[in-house]
């Protein structure tokens, strides 16, 4: 029999979590077959990382258009901010030998 109105009884379910069920969240990094590096596509939820790779398949590569997937589990991913870009970067502008204008490439050389 249900309780009756103002019986006390309000609250006296679980609240559901969806938080307590979800599966980990993956981060999907696709290499096209024209680039030779890997790009963010996008997101998602797999129990495992055979999982998220099966579901990153089926939902970034529908068209043939990727050649390699990568994922990796989001809670693996350390990230700067940037609002300390100034900060972290800083110590590389005084080192000019690094700049990209001091070396000849061959022409043989692709891909930089």
């Amino acid at each position: 029999m249900p309780p009756k109105k103002g019986s006390g009884n309000k609250g006296s379910r679980k609240k559901y979590d969806m938080t307590e069920q979800q599966w980990p969240l993956w981060e999907v990094f696709i290499r096209s077959k024209q680039g030779l590096d890997h790009k963010h596509a996008g997101s998602i939820h797999a129990a495992d990382a055979a999982m998220a790779i099966e579901n990153a398949r089926d939902v970034y590569t529908r068209r043939m258009e990727g050649v390699s997937i990568w994922v990796v589990e989001s809670k693996y991913i350390h990230a700067t901010n940037p609002d300390e870009a100034s900060s972290l970067y800083d110590p590389a502008n005084d080192k000019i030998y690094r700049h990209p204008t001091f070396y000849d490439l061959p022409d043989e050389l692709k891909h930089m």
